[in-house]
């Protein structure tokens, strides 16, 4: 009877886990950067739904999935370790093995982060927290490093899509001024900047050379 109801928790917290996966994804890993950076392209170029919001999130998956590599095959082989010691995982409790085990992905975001992000959200922490917690409180500690990951990946992203967007905008404008001086006023920019920036972009091998510049940039 013991076992049916250790089995039925153990169930309840595994699903409770999955649940939290997508959340993680988005909050601890590069996947909240690269695809704010490929939304902000697509909209710089001017095609509202090409590619489609799904495969700029499946591109940004994959990627994620690559940057993460390491970091996920470490936290595996720790995870590995740990079963696989019979004793250990006995005497240790969960909440020890699970922190031990998010040490990967902590490094990882402290590596990532900014640091005055991390000073921020830590003063912060600092007026909001109890007295006594915010004593013990660290720019380390994951309640105040996964915000100023994601704060900071935020940032990173937006600098990024505004370099992204200053040559697409010299188009427009010359295009622009092109058809005044023209005195085509009645044709729509749109009509021929689209079709040039869509060129531009895959002549420069622009979508191969900025994901790899976004791999890169976790290095």
């Amino acid at each position: 009877m013991l076992n049916n109801q250790f089995d039925v928790v153990s169930f309840s917290v595994l699903l409770a886990l999955l649940a939290l996966i997508p959340l993680l994804v988005v909050t601890t890993t590069s996947f909240l950067k690269i695809s704010l950076v490929l939304l902000v392209l697509r909209n710089a170029i001017g095609v509202q739904q090409v590619p489609p919001t799904l495969a700029i999130y499946g591109i940004s998956l994959a990627l994620s999935v690559f940057i993460m590599a390491p970091t996920v095959q470490e936290i595996g082989v720790h995870a590995l370790q740990t079963e696989s010691s019979p004793v250990a995982s006995r005497t240790t409790p969960l909440l020890v093995r699970a922190q031990e085990s998010f040490e990967p992905l902590r490094k990882f975001m402290m590596k990532v982060s900014r640091p005055e992000q991390r000073e921020l959200f830590l003063a912060s922490a600092k007026k909001l927290w109890p007295k006594d917690v915010a004593k013990e409180a660290r720019p380390s500690d994951a309640l105040i490093l996964i915000p100023a990951f994601v704060v900071s990946e935020l940032q990173a992203g937006y600098e990024i899509g505004f370099l992204i967007y200053i040559p697409f905008v010299i188009i427009d404008l010359l295009i622009s001024n092109l058809l005044m001086a023209l005195g085509m006023q009645q044709v729509s920019p749109q009509t021929i900047t689209i079709p040039l920036k869509l060129l531009l972009f895959t002549l420069v091998a622009g979508w191969g050379k900025l994901l790899n510049a976004l791999a890169l940039s976790y290095v």
